[in-house]
């Protein structure tokens, strides 16, 4: 670590770099679902297939997909009468469905199954009488689709600690909690503590929402961080997931960047630097990782090392229509 910027000793002799990679990172059993089902809907149906959102958030797979047939739109009135539409993997409100089945639309449900989770549990939550304080960022679209799970005013959001203390229910209200999918573990553990500590009574979920492959890769992160003076993190900007990777290399106290791709990365951010980390949100694809090391290498003399926290064997089933 911490290693002075190397001259090359010849012409053409690059400087040794250290570069750590993370495992697990990239793609989680969710996104390869989403992928997929986007892929055999085409396969299926014919292009164009429409695809409400982006199924992931990463303009690689994006694009790869827009190349392969589908159409990416906002919102479901963008969607012609007659054609297929897929809705993403962050989920959709309940009206979304129901006003594609009013028009008599083909649809695919691509949302992840631990997404699908959180929105049974918040049913579930709402039948036995319970305010919901769902814990997520404002405006991301899984809180968008959660939310939509039940009656206006049935759900209340925090993002925070301040927020909690903020919050100003009856003091008979019967309460549960829930929380978005991609949070910060450490974060969340805090705004629990605090909901808890003011609402000992509050109903936790069952099991936690926040799923295995966030808190993989977030403690994936926490063994390599340590060891490095950079963290590349690989990874769109509206990608939940992957800017909470950025924020855990940063809490132990190692620089972090977030990137798209190889071509993002200044040579001068090498500049006295003997080691490297990388990791990938969960959206990232694994040849973006492979880039990044090209890239790297076209500086410096890479030597390559793979730090493996946890071993990942999840899959989820393909929806019915697709496969029968």
């Amino acid at each position: 670590m911490n290693a002075p910027l190397q001259k090359p000793t010849a012409e053409g002799v690059r400087p040794p770099l250290t570069v750590l990679i993370a495992a697990p990172r990239g793609f989680c059993a969710g996104v390869d679902r989403a992928i997929e089902i986007v892929e055999r809907a085409i396969e299926r149906y014919g292009a164009p297939v429409y695809v409400r959102h982006e199924i992931v958030h990463n303009r690689y797979v994006v694009d790869g997909l827009k190349a392969k047939g589908a159409i990416f739109v906002e919102e479901l009135d963008e969607v012609p009468d007659g054609v297929p539409v897929v809705f993403s993997a962050h989920g959709v409100p309940k009206s979304v469905p129901a006003t594609a089945e009013e028009r008599g639309l083909d649809y695919v449900d691509a949302t992840c199954p631990l997404v699908s989770k959180v929105h049974r549990q918040a049913e579930r939550q709402l039948e036995a009488g319970r305010h919901i304080v769902f814990i997520g960022h404002m405006g991301h679209p899984e809180v968008i689709g959660t939310f939509g799970q039940v009656p206006d005013g049935a759900m209340t959001l925090v993002e925070t600690v301040d927020d909690v203390e903020k919050l100003d229910l009856p003091s008979d209200t019967e309460l549960a909690f829930l929380t978005q999918t991609t949070l910060s573990v450490d974060d969340t553990a805090e705004v629990i503590a605090a909901l808890k500590k003011r609402f000992p009574q509050i109903v936790a979920p069952k099991a936690e929402d926040i799923c295995y492959a966030t808190s993989n890769r977030q403690a994936a992160v926490k063994r390599v961080a340590p060891g490095c003076d950079l963290v590349l993190v690989i990874g769109a900007p509206n990608s939940s997931n992957s800017l909470r990777l950025v924020e855990v290399a940063e809490r132990c106290g190692t620089d972090a960047r977030l990137i798209q791709r190889g071509s993002d990365i200044d040579p001068e951010w090498l500049e006295g630097i003997g080691t490297v980390g990388i990791t990938a949100g969960a959206s990232a694809p694994e040849t973006l990782v492979r880039e990044v090391v090209d890239r790297l290498s076209e500086w410096r003399s890479v030597e390559e090392h793979t730090l493996v926290s946890a071993e990942e064997k999840m899959t989820f089933k393909l929806p019915r229509q697709l496969t029968e």
